[in-house]
Order: C-alpha cells, then sequence, then structure tokens
C-alpha cells in the first residue's frame, strides 16, 4: 500500500507530558484507518499531529515522502487536508446552510436529517446533529486525506452506520485516506480496515480489522 501521509519517529509533549513516543504511522491511500486505544493514548494526538494542529518535539510528518512537518495546519487543508476536531467542529454562529457551503457549494446534504435544520443556527444544534454537519465537511469536500476524531460522537445507531458507509466510500471510490480515532473497533467498516491500537502514544498493534476482533 501506497503511504499518503506518514508520521515517523513523531513525539509531541503537552508541557512535561509525552503524548507521543516516536509513533511510526503509515496512512495509506484508498484506505480506512483506524486508531484505538483507552482515554490518553494518544489517538487525538496523533490526528493533530498529522493535521498540523500541534507541533513535534521530534520526528517528521510526510505527505506523499515530503517533509511537510512545518507545513502550517492551513496550507495543509489547502493540499486537500480535512480534520475533523471532536469538538468545535461546526460554526455555531453560522445557519447549517451556511456551514455546509463552506464545505461544498452547492453539494447534496449527506443526511436527510439535516435538510429541515437548513436555516437553523447551528449552535442550536443538538450533539448528535452538530457531528452530523461537522462530518458532512469531511463528505462534501474533494480532500485527499480526510481525519475524524469520533466520527459518531452522539449519532443514534442508523446515522452512524450510514457515516461509517459514507466515509468508506470516500476511500473504497475517492482514493481518499480515511483516518478515523475510536475507543475501540466500529462494526460496520469495509474488509481491508487497518487498525492501529495505541497505547501510552505507541503502537501496540498493527493490522486489519478482522485480525484485531479475533
Amino acid at each position: 500500500m501506497t503511504a499518503e501521509m506518514e508520521l515517523r519517529g513523531a513525539r509531541v509533549r503537552y508541557g512535561p507530558l509525552e503524548a507521543l513516543h516516536g509513533l511510526d504511522l503509515p496512512v495509506p491511500a484508498g484506505t480506512v484507518t483506524v486508531l484505538t486505544g483507552r482515554n490518553g493514548a494518544g489517538r487525538s494526538t496523533a490526528l493533530r499531529a498529522l493535521a498540523g494542529t500541534v507541533r513535534l518535539a521530534a520526528g517528521r510528518v510526510l505527505w506523499r515522502g515530503e517533509d511537510v512537518t512545518r507545513l502550517p495546519p492551513h496550507e495543509r487543508a489547502r493540499r486537500g487536508l480535512c480534520f475533523v476536531p471532536d469538538r468545535g467542529a461546526v460554526y455555531e454562529g453560522l445557519t447549517v446552510a451556511e456551514n455546509l457551503a463552506l464545505a461544498g457549494p452547492d453539494a447534496p446534504v449527506p443526511y436527510p436529517a439535516l435538510l429541515p435544520l437548513l436555516s437553523r443556527p447551528a449552535g442550536t444544534l443538538s450533539g448528535g446533529e452538530r457531528r452530523m454537519l461537522a462530518v458532512s465537511r469531511a463528505l462534501l469536500g474533494p480532500a485527499r486525506v480526510v481525519l475524524v476524531d469520533e466520527p459518531v460522537l452522539g449519532m443514534a445507531p442508523p446515522v452512524a452506520a450510514r457515516t461509517y458507509a459514507l466515509l468508506a466510500a470516500l476511500a473504497a471510490e475517492g482514493g481518499a485516506a480515511v483516518v478515523l480515532a475510536e475507543q475501540r473497533v466500529p462494526d460496520g467498516l469495509p474488509p481491508g480496515t487497518l487498525v492501529h491500537e495505541l497505547r501510552r502514544g505507541s503502537r501496540a498493534f498493527s493490522g486489519e480489522a478482522a485480525e484485531r476482533r479475533a
């Protein structure tokens, strides 16, 4: 598999605490990659390191072999990276329609449940509705790398299943490198999904989802 992006020997520190301990993490194109682990394992930090929203204390970030460690987040976004954090991922003062327009003007709304809410400010939505709106950013934009932290947080099970199917289609049909941060391996992801279990900022397991479940 060709790595679209990579962390090589990545170390991230928050004050005296080291969240990533020399992490090597390849992110292949056309594949769903899931980072699992308990809270504090380094899942979110690994996504932020790829997105450029935290600085590396050591190591490198590569994009198709090019060193982009010092490239700021907005430049990575221009290259085709979409990062959806677990919180603060929508513009609360804008309407649902305005949030969607920023992601993909005139694109079809990925979630039918958002259609009656188009005129409402995003700040008035429920947690699950906000998550649908946030994930829509990743689904509507022409991204080469899609990073989503806790993609189905607050969603009802049928909506969560639709979300995983849509994200899987981004990889399978669009060729995007899709990376999800989850506490455990979710159901409904396609065969060939890669899983990296993180423990204390290091990889404890790497393999396909079927192997992890077994």
